[in-house]
Order: structure tokens, then C-alpha cells, then sequence
């Protein structure tokens, strides 16, 4: 696969972000990004619509590329120490679907015994490894595997924010959103505050002169207005939650297909994971049926999370996550998820 667009999407979101190309500023002609590159207009036009519909630039007919003013960077990166790996157990036993059955066969013959002890309350160490080392190899996030808690999906995953946040914080959400966001949080018994979405997300008016003490949104694909949210969109959310000492609950939960096939950079990597609680399952990824799901807690919710849910078990089986730590570790999630975004992209241009 030809990969040259990215190296340009990356060359030019680092030089915009690093203030190279400043803000309402013109990027280099197409005929010389082409030149520079030795690639073909294609190309430059693939990598240039990512940083359109990230909010980095925008294009002017007959004129060309320029960069939008955004927000600055808030937060720090983790320290490449923060994927230090938790200690697994030492190993005591000897089309989709097809993989997917293999695997649990492999599994089964290599775990023996394993599979039937209890899953520590926050998920398998094995599988914690495995989405941190996914997460990192394919999304360059740096999540460490002790903020990783597993759980069965996404609706236990936002009852379990609740529990670790405290039913007592009004939750600011898209209006309109995903309906289960809803119900689970008016569940549990939490107030919420609709905050209208814009063309490039939640509304500055909104998000800035309403009361609420968390911010709930989807970045990515937002449900079902399909929106996106722009850099600076991102940004600005950030930029809330540091100036209310605030977290903020990113929903993940589509990015895998951003077309054409490299998502776009979350919140949680942007803000060094410092204010935001990630969430994500394989649910939309894999199948409806897998009810699994994970969330990278900040570090200053771990203490929080074991008052609240310390005494909880994992709803998880184990057998589930050796399969699925075994899937991200071999690799085939992600040619499972190549060939959907082909599939997905043949669709489109069907269309």
C-alpha cells in the first residue's frame, strides 16, 4: 500500500502544530508538494483531505491550502515509561470467523489450566499488555496497561465513570448523541446538560455558558450526526477541561475505519491522557456480539477507581481475553480490520 500521503500528512500537521506554517497561512503549492515528495497529485490530494477533515487546513478553490487557526496544545505526552509492561503469569499449558476460531483453539491449548482461574477486578494483565501495545503500535498512544480496565462493553464502561466520578456531577453530552449515553448515565441517576452541536462539534457558546462538571463526547463519527470534530474543535474541548480541572469522556468508539485507514489523533493522546477517561470496545471493530470494551483512566483516577469499584469483579471471561490478547498480538485485528476498510471503501465508491 502506497503510504506516501501519510508521510505528507504527518510532515505538515508537525510543521503547522510546531508554528512553520502559521495560522491563515498558505501551504506549499500542490505541483511542489508533488515535486518534494516525488509522488503524484493523488497522493497530495489524499493527504491534504486528512488535514482538512482533521481541521488543520482548509481549501480554497483556484487558490490553494491554508491553515486554520486552532486552539493551542494543552497537556504533556507520557514518558516511554509509562508502557512499562505488568507482569503476566507464566504460561502452565502445553474469512473472520475462521481466525477468530483458531485463535480460541490456540489459546485453549497453550493457557490449559489458566483459563480457569479468576480475572483480577481491572482484567487480565495479558490483555492489558495487548491493547497497550496496540494502541501504541497502531493509534501512537501511549497507554500504560495499569490505566487499562477492561469491561463488558460500553455501558458498563459509563457506569462505571459515574461510580468513579460521582453521580453528584452534572454531565454535559452532544445533543443530539448516541441514545445509550443517555439512558445509562439517566440511570444512573446522573443530571445532564445537551450541548448543541455545530458543524465542527459541541458549540463554543454551548460548551462555554452552560453548567456542567463533565464533558461526554465522540470525536470521531459522532452518532448520528456524523460529525467530526476539528482540531480546534478538540482543542477547545481540552482547553475546558483544563480550565475547570474537569475530565472529559472520550467515546471512541469508530475511529478504526477513519478512511483512508489512519485514525485521527484522540483527545487522550493530544492531552497525554492527564484529563481524559478513553473509552473504546471491539463491539463496532469485531462483532456486536463481543461484548468487551476497555477504558484508560488518568492517573489521578486510579486511587478513585479502587474506592469506587475495587471490590468489583471483572464481567469479562477469561477465556475472551487470552483470545482476544492473542488476536491483537498476532496481528490479525489488524489485517481484520485493513480488509474492512477496503471493503468499506469499495462500498463508498459504489456509491
Amino acid at each position: 500500500m502506497n503510504k506516501k500521503y501519510y508521510t505528507i500528512y504527518l510532515d505538515y500537521k508537525r510543521q503547522i502544530e510546531q508554528g512553520e506554517f502559521p495560522a491563515g497561512g498558505k501551504l506549499p503549492a500542490k505541483r511542489e508538494t508533488c515535486f518534494r515528495y516525488g509522488v503524484s497529485p493523488v497522493t497530495v490530494a489524499t493527504a491534504m483531505d486528512m488535514l482538512i477533515s482533521e481541521g488543520y487546513v482548509e481549501s480554497r478553490p483556484k487558490s490553494g491550502y491554508y491553515v486554520c487557526k486552532m486552539h493551542p496544545l494543552t497537556g504533556k505526552k507520557l514518558p516511554p515509561s509509562a508502557r512499562e509492561h505488568l507482569p503476566e503469569p507464566e504460561v502452565k499449558g502445553e474469512e473472520e470467523f475462521s481466525a477468530w476460531l483458531k485463535t480460541v483453539r490456540k489459546v485453549m491449548a497453550d493457557r490449559g489450566g489458566e483459563l480457569f482461574t479468576r480475572s483480577p477486578k481491572e482484567g487480565c494483565a495479558v490483555l492489558r499488555n495487548a491493547i497497550s501495545d496496540y494502541l501504541y503500535r497502531y493509534r501512537g498512544m501511549n497507554a500504560a496497561p495499569h490505566r487499562i480496565i477492561i469491561g463488558s462493553g460500553a455501558e458498563q464502561l459509563y457506569e462505571s465513570v459515574v461510580k468513579i466520578l460521582g453521580r453528584d456531577k452534572i454531565f454535559g453530552v452532544e445533543d443530539p448523541c448516541y441514545q445509550q449515553i443517555t439512558a445509562v448515565y439517566g440511570a444512573e441517576g446522573v443530571t445532564l446538560c445537551p450541548l448543541t452541536m455545530g458543524k465542527e462539534g459541541i458549540t463554543t457558546s454551548a460548551l462555554n455558558h452552560q453548567n456542567f462538571h463533565v464533558l461526554h463526547v465522540t470525536p470521531f463519527h459522532s452518532y448520528p450526526t456524523g460529525i467530526t470534530a476539528t482540531v480546534g474543535k478538540r482543542r477547545e474541548y481540552l482547553a475546558w477541561a483544563k480550565a475547570h480541572n474537569a475530565y472529559i469522556v472520550e467515546d471512541d468508539f469508530d475511529s478504526e475505519f477513519f478512511m483512508p485507514g489512519h485514525p485521527i489523533e484522540t483527545l487522550y493522546a493530544t492531552d497525554g491522557g492527564a484529563r481524559v477517561i478513553y473509552v473504546n470496545t471491539f463491539s463496532k471493530s469485531l462483532s456486536a456480539s463481543m461484548r468487551m470494551g476497555y477504558m484508560i483512566l488518568p492517573e489521578s483516577l486510579l486511587s478513585a477507581y479502587q474506592t469506587a469499584l475495587g471490590s468489583y469483579s471483572c464481567t469479562v471471561p477469561v477465556l475472551e481475553q487470552y483470545a482476544l490478547a492473542e488476536f491483537l498480538n498476532s496481528g490479525n485485528f489488524e489485517r481484520h480490520l485493513n480488509r474492512k476498510r477496503r471493503k468499506l471503501a469499495r462500498s463508498n465508491k459504489e456509491e
